[in-house]
């Protein structure tokens, strides 16, 4: 976890996606500093946090989680990080003062009339998981950087952040892989926190579509579209999304 935390920052939570770690917010954690307490959990069992519920429950991973996060943080996260951000801000909310949503969705699932994944892919990543963990996760980042410029230097640089920590455990990431299937729509429109969000136009995971329907949801969330990048813009566009994390932040 970065920083030690002060009374005059901003508390910022930076929750990760799946298959990775703490390692991806290196970049972030770096342009920040000083100016921001940072906290980058690890989710359970992935980087160092080897404890983990089971079963591997939305439910049970945020109750973990919640003990080590400050009160009254601003909390982002990115993919799955999502996911996790808005239960929290849901079950806590003394701990989120404003929600991010990082390339993320209350609904990763495509569904009629909701942008998202098809099932089918979800579903190959979970039955490829058994035979080869490793390389079914390099195969996800690929896919995270789809459409990006840089991608072949945005996959070189998320699996070095993810490799200076250990491996996940495999449990886990068949858990957390399941969370993705969690319809969180109706807890997120439910919100009465300031919600903002910052997603790639050509995110072939959470499409660009789907800002629409989540501004329907939430009218007065703010949502910004970085128009050359793809999954994982704090690595492609790493200047722009620190500038935009300081407009939010206020700093």
């Amino acid at each position: 976890m970065a920083g030690e935390m002060s009374t005059d920052k901003p508390r910022l939570v930076l929750l990760h996606g799946w298959g990775v770690n703490q390692g991806v917010w290196q970049g972030v954690v770096t342009q920040l500093q000083g100016a921001v307490d940072v906290f980058t959990p690890d989710l359970p069992g992935f980087g160092l946090c080897r404890d983990f519920p089971m079963p591997y429950t939305l439910e049970a991973v945020v109750d973990q989680l919640v003990a080590q996060l400050p009160d009254h943080s601003y909390v982002c996260g990115w993919s799955l990080g999502g996911v996790i951000a808005i239960e929290l801000a849901r079950r806590y909310p003394h701990k989120v003062q404003q929600l991010g949503l990082l390339a993320s969705s209350p609904c990763f699932i495509a569904d009629t009339d909701w942008p998202g994944m098809a099932k089918p892919v979800l579903q190959q990543f979970a039955a490829a998981l058994s035979s080869n963990i490793a390389l079914t996760i390099e195969r996800f980042l690929a896919i995270q950087a789809l459409g990006s410029s840089s991608a072949r230097l945005d996959i070189k640089t998320l699996k070095q952040a993810i490799m200076a920590y250990p491996m996940a455990e495999p449990a886990a990431i068949e858990g957390a892989l399941q969370l993705l299937n969690c319809d969180l729509r109706p807890a997120f429109s439910s919100l009465s926190l300031p919600i903002v969000g910052y997603f790639g136009r050509l995110d072939s995971l959470v499409p660009v579509a789907v800002v629409e329907k989540l501004q329907q949801l939430q009218p007065a969330a703010q949502f910004d579209v970085a128009l050359h990048a793809s999954h994982a813009p704090f690595i492609s566009h790493l200047t722009e999304f620190e500038q935009w994390l300081k407009r939010w932040l206020g700093v």
